[in-house]
């Protein structure tokens, strides 16, 4: 006898099966390839899981190259592994929202959050240790489906299937009921990133007519005071709506909800197999721009059209790079990493060409002019930038001209972490000067070097900006003065190094000229002795206890910025044959570079988690050990950079959640294996060089400036060939492990021969190392 229970059982299976099934359909239609057939898919080998667990707080939603919307899960709003509203360790999720940080170590955005719902209306999420008390779903990673511009999930208990894409400025939703009965979408529009309180403030909510929903906020997080507005249109009318106010349900027809918790609950009645969709504009500068950017870039319905559209435009942004390798993994680490360097900066401009500035105020861009956000450049000078020189060169104009507009716009001035028309603050220095200076360094045109020079030169010689007046009178900055001081002394001789290089551009060759000498203040805190860059006192004494794993020698992050003595010292870029000579020379440099390596990778309780990816005590889960490995070649060894960055390589990077050493930062952490695996990244971006090392890839071509190719071929005998043997630029043999960024930028042809032994007779001598300020 087949028991009620059993039957019930039953049914659940059915219907799960259901909903599997019409999800495998759906997945089909939307999931042909993004090439009509003359061309390789290279959609098909982008993996949106990796970076979603351990700490590399991805997120795998739908959104197009540095879109505006990211509209993707969330499956929770507090905690530091859930900066991007997602993490591969939860078991459901609390709806899904418009806009995510990837890969940032600081959580913010998660606005305008859409749930559908069957039942009663429960106006809260709930817990994710109790699901059922609120509008919380169950979910299983396994039933995800994800593809660059779609987003898929089914969500068993409530039967409902659920779909997702996006343009440049809106997310287009497409819900699948399939029971018939009474149905209904939470928009929560207090939802956001809530570590620790609440941050919203002045939300409104307006029912403007029978299928759209508007509505504006500010939120008082990461970015304090930023503003955004939405419209959201159903594309059926809904039976009624409700209207949540500060914790109460307004009278029925109430049209407006406002207050700093508000939200909607919008009622169908819906038919099996039903399919409701949602279209959802954002703008950071008003409701009407939000409809304007809604009407104007999705004036229709076509859910398959909308995603075909998106992974065009993610197949036309990845075929800038093609590769071939043997191995099936390696290709998908590549094209998920290079995803995840075209995620950001973000869009944050409307199709009037309207954005909200960094003074508050409404701008108006010049026509095919773009206002961008999410900046993370303290992370992605190193890597992401020095690499969109190469094959994202139409865009760095804009990029750059944008750094100067908020430069001029800004009450912080320089940016720093820029995010939706507001400063964060984050981290140290002002890399802003470094990607500007960059740009100035590689003649990229289009750009007012007057202008970028007027702003960065307020910062570099006059604002007194978090310890600078020091660092200018004293050559150093004391550690019982100004916190992070070691790292911050070692930003700002980068910044120095930057600025000079604008300053000789526009003729401010004594500004220049100040500026290098400046750049040398590292000198300031080497001790022989210790041979470790260390912290110094206002008496002009080093800090006691010293210990270089310590963060600083009080419990506080006094001396270093996420990070130790041990990746400290070796933090100088742009001068290290000047640094070297303090050492005395090459062999002890090695030895404690060797050491740095080897040493065991104990770290103090204080330690941040962003410390990780520890080989001794190199830590590649954070940006300033990045370039270390290279420094072999500015020492004489380049065999051994060969050797630890295809260690690197295959250590640190894996096709699954867990698949990164530390936060994806915006890009920076995929750009270094996307260069590196193609054999070249910049130590000193601001000197236009790049390091050249074996390639893990057989061959790589990349659409430069005008359409042009660069080839790099690695020509390898074994699987253990990992050495260069010998290297030819444009069918000339080079005696050089370096390049400069003129003889690849319009096209080329890089040939590397790679054998199982190391060739300790290529480009060793001093006057074959890549160039320093000291030369």
């Amino acid at each position: 006898m087949l028991s009620r229970r059993k039957f019930l059982q039953t049914i659940s299976v059915a219907a799960c099966s259901d909903l599997l099934d019409q999800q495998t359909r759906s997945f089909a239609a939307v999931a042909t390839p993004a090439t009509d057939g003359t061309e390789e898919d290279l959609t098909q080998y982008v993996n949106l899981r990796v970076g979603t667990g351990g700490h590399g707080h991805t997120y795998p939603g739908a959104t197009v190259p540095f879109g505006a919307v990211q509209l993707s899960p969330d499956t929770f709003d507090r905690g530091w592994d859930w900066c991007s509203g997602y993490h591969d360790s939860d078991r459901s999720l609390m709806g899904f929202s418009h806009t995510h940080l990837s890969g940032t170590g600081a959580g913010d955005m998660l606005d305008v959050l859409i749930i559908p719902n069957v039942g009663e209306v429960k106006w809260n999420p709930g817990t994710r240790e109790d699901v059922q008390e609120g509008y919380r779903a169950p979910f299983s990673h396994a039933d995800e489906k994800m593809t660059p511009g779609y987003y898929s999930v089914p969500l068993h208990d409530r039967r409902v299937l659920v779909e997702l894409t996006a343009t440049e400025r809106v997310g287009l939703h497409r819900y699948t009921f399939q029971s018939a009965g009474a149905s209904h979408f939470v928009l929560d529009f207090s939802h956001s990133y809530n570590d620790p309180l609440s941050p919203v403030s002045d939300a409104t909510l307006d029912i403007v007519a029978e299928d759209m929903v508007t509505g504006g906020r500010t939120v008082h997080a990461w970015a304090d005071g930023r503003k955004i507005y939405f419209a959201a249109q159903f594309s059926k009318p809904f039976r009624r709506a409700e209207l949540w106010q500060e914790g109460a349900v307004l009278p029925a027809g109430s049209s407006r909800a406002a207050g700093n918790a508000v939200k909607a609950a919008l009622h169908y009645d819906t038919t099996s197999n039903e399919k409701i969709l949602i279209r959802v504009g954002i703008s950071g500068v008003s409701v009407q721009n939000a409809m304007a950017n809604l009407k104007g870039e999705l004036p229709h319905w076509d859910f398959e059209a909308t995603c075909a559209t998106a992974r065009q435009k993610w197949q036309a942004e990845l075929s800038r790079i093609r590769i071939e390798t043997s191995d099936a993994a390696t290709r998908t680490i590549f094209y998920s990493s290079l995803y995840h360097m075209l995620v950001a900066p973000t869009l944050f401009d409307d199709v009037n060409g309207e954005y909200c500035g960094m003074d508050g105020k409404i701008h108006t861009l010049e026509p095919g002019q773009h206002n961008y956000s999410s900046y993370s450049l303290w992370d992605t000078f190193r890597g992401l930038h020095p690499a969109f020189t190469l094959f994202q060169s139409e865009r760095v104009p804009n990029l750059v001209n944008c750094l100067i507009d908020m430069a001029e716009q800004s009450p912080a001035g320089m940016p720093v972490w820029p995010l939706q028309g507001k400063e964060t603050g984050t981290m140290t220095g002002y890399h802003s000067a470094s990607v500007i200076a960059e740009a100035c360094v590689k003649n990229f045109p289009g750009i007012d070097w007057q202008r970028a020079y007027q702003v960065m030169r307020k910062r570099n010689m006059i604002d007194d900006y978090r310890g600078l007046g020091y660092y200018r009178a004293m050559g150093y900055i004391p550690a019982d003065r100004e916190e992070e001081s070691v790292s911050k002394l070692i930003e700002y001789d980068y910044g120095d190094w930057a600025c000079s290089h604008v300053a000789e551009k526009v003729g401010a060759t004594q500004d220049a000229k100040l500026q290098r000498e400046r750049s040398k203040n590292y000198r300031h805190l080497f001790d022989p002795k210790a041979q470790f860059i260390r912290a110094r006192l206002i008496n002009g004494n080093y800090t006691e206890p010293f210990d270089p794993i310590d963060m600083g020698h009080t419990d506080a992050y006094r001396d270093y910025t996420e990070s130790n003595a041990w990746q400290s010292t070796f933090g100088i870029q742009h001068d290290v044959k000047g640094y070297m000579e303090l050492w005395g020379g090459r062999e002890p440099f090695i030895k404690k570079l060797d050491a740095l390596f080897t040493v065991p990778s104990t770290l103090p309780k204080n330690a941040p988690p962003d410390i990780a990816g520890l080989v001794g005590q190199y830590a590649h889960g954070n940006e300033p050990s990045h370039h270390i490995a290279y420094l072999y070649v500015y020492a004489g060894e380049p065999w051994k950079t060969q050797s630890r960055v295809n260690m690197l390589l295959k250590t640190w990077y894996h096709n699954d959640p867990d698949g990164l050493a530390g936060n994806e930062d915006c890009g920076q952490m995929s750009a270094w294996y996307v260069m590196s695996a193609m054999g070249l990244y910049a130590v000193d971006p601001v000197s236009g060089t790049y390091i050249l090392t074996s390639p893990l890839i057989d061959k790589a071509i990349l659409t430069v400036t005008g359409g042009s190719k660069l080839v790099i071929e690695a020509r390898r005998s074994s699987p253990e060939a990992i050495y260069i043997q010998s290297v030819t630029i444009n069918g000339k043999p080079s005696d050089k492990l370096w390049i400069r960024h003129e003889e690849i930028a319009h096209g080329g042809h890089i040939v590397f021969e790679l054998g199982p032994a190391p060739n300790e007779k290529l480009a060793t001598a001093p006057d074959l190392a890549p160039p320093s300020l000291t030369a």
